[in-house]
């Protein structure tokens, strides 16, 4: 995706929800995420499995998470 498609993406994201969760790992790199009224949780992938597997911390971060910032999952060990 592009640089103007996410950023279409982000606005139209921050108009209904909180939280944006995506599995693009340079999306902090490649947008400008200050001012945004959401936070963004990146999870490390978009597999089925492992994204289940971390369905508990996914959770967890919501419930702690604050109307704006950038929240990072990490790989389970």
């Amino acid at each position: 995706m592009g640089g103007d498609q996410e950023r279409e993406l982000l606005k139209r994201a921050e108009e209904q929800f909180d939280v944006f969760i995506t599995a693009d790992q340079q999306l902090r790199y490649q947008q400008n995420l200050s001012g945004r009224k959401l936070a963004v949780m990146v999870i490390p992938t978009n597999q089925v499995r492992t994204v289940v597997a971390l369905l508990p911390a996914i959770e967890e971060a919501l419930e702690r998470a604050q109307t704006v910032g950038f929240i990072e999952i990490p790989l389970p060990t």
